[in-house]
């Protein structure tokens, strides 16, 4: 069954990013759909949820002071 994705997923065969589009056999294509990873390709405007952005300042490192800095 042929998946678009809704998250990454690799393994040792692929490598797959969100809009992804990748074949599996139907179990695993049920368990992947049934867990929020992908939706079946032919499913026509599907949203793909976007991730998760977190609150608060972004971890930024100053190398002002740091002697070690080049």
């Amino acid at each position: 069954m042929l998946l678009k994705m809704t998250a990454g997923l690799s393994g040792p065969e692929f490598n797959l990013a969100p809009s992804d589009e990748h074949e599996f056999d139907d179990a695993e294509a049920e368990r992947l759909v049934d867990a929020g990873f992908a939706v079946k390709a032919d499913a026509d405007d599907v949203p793909v949820a976007a991730p998760a952005r977190k609150k608060g300042k972004a971890n930024v490192v100053s190398t002002e002071g740091n002697t070690g800095a080049d």
